[in-house]
């Protein structure tokens, strides 16, 4: 097993990559920029991909009516009660956190950068909204603080990509990781399981493409429906069939086990406020959903990237 795999984890945990790095307990503090996005306001689509609904997995008090400065010291403090966190990472996480000036971007990543106990912000976008000029300010940030930017690819799969109208494909998500490669950024890609009539053949050879791109980490959770949403509509017409939760642990593991090792693991599940859930209802904490992984992967006698360890393959060989 792999250095960076604990024996009794059997993933390279995103927290534990950044206690390597910074040497103690850090925590991602959620704000809300007041962004919007492009597959939203006409500039590549309109009404967004069919499940997003953006209240379902932000805190409630990450508003953009609140100052910036405010969401984040009330996030930094509930994460210094709940998980004794010393250190914080600024996540401007709703919808588009690119699309906008690249003089309103540098104001809000340096406003979140100048407090002192943040060691960097997190970016999350999309692959068509990544301007030179944005791309060149956030290499100079990342030349002292740590920058990752978090690229919402959600599918390979250019048909799926269509369907879920989500504006853009594989191939503009290729030329962003290109794009954003050697500028001494951290790349996070976004993948979802358990679109309509996607198999999870298909799903894993997702494992395969990120496994030789400069990706330093991923978030992976199932397809769920909310209210106010097409999904939700097709749920209750019957065009939207949830994968089961024991099918969603399946694939996860398949596809860690095709995952690098050097690759960290930020999510493994997606979860929402219970008055707007529709489907699936598996009524799970985060927490919950990565042990049920990880004991699956203990039963297998696997672990994150063991089938591309040649140790493992000589062992399934002899079996």
């Amino acid at each position: 097993m792999d250095r960076l795999i604990h024996p009794d984890l059997r993933i390279n945990s995103y927290g534990a990559h950044l206690r390597r790095r910074f040497g103690c307990r850090i925590s991602k503090v959620n704000v809300d920029a007041g962004f919007t996005c492009p597959n939203r306001d006409g500039s590549k689509g309109t009404g967004g991909c069919i499940y997003c609904n953006n209240v379902s997995f932000s805190p409630k008090d990450t508003l953009s009516a609140i100052p910036l400065e405010e969401q984040m010291v009330h996030g930094m403090a509930y994460h210094r009660v709940r998980l004794k966190s010393e250190k914080f990472i600024v996540y401007f996480q709703k919808y588009t956190n690119t699309y906008g000036s690249v003089d309103l971007l540098a104001d809000l990543y340096r406003r979140a950068l100048a407090h002192p106990d943040v060691v960097g912000i997190s970016v999350g976008t999309r692959p068509d909204a990544l301007s030179d000029d944005t791309l060149e300010l956030l290499q100079e940030l990342a030349r002292e603080h740590y920058v990752c930017v978090e690229l919402g690819l959600q599918s390979m799969d250019d048909r799926i990509l269509q369907e879920i109208n989500r504006g853009h494909d594989l191939a503009d998500y290729l030329n962003a990781v290109e794009r954003l490669d050697g500028r001494g950024l951290e790349l996070c890609t976004h993948l979802i399981y358990g679109f309509p009539n996607e198999t999870r053949d298909g799903f894993l050879r997702t494992a395969s493409l990120i496994a030789n791109l400069p990706v330093d980490s991923v978030k992976l959770h199932q397809l769920h429906a909310v209210e106010g949403t097409r999904l939700a509509e097709l749920y209750r017409s019957g065009a939207f069939v949830p994968v089961s939760l024991a099918e969603y642990v399946a694939a996860a593991c398949d596809f860690l086990e095709l995952l690098p090792s050097r690759i960290t693991v930020q999510r493994l599940y997606g979860s929402s406020p219970r008055e707007i859930r529709v489907a699936p209802n598996w009524d799970l904490k985060n927490n919950q959903m990565w042990y049920a992984v990880l004991n699956e992967l203990k039963r297998r006698g696997s672990w994150q990237g063991c089938r591309l360890d040649g140790e493992f393959r000589r062992a399934v060989n002899e079996a």
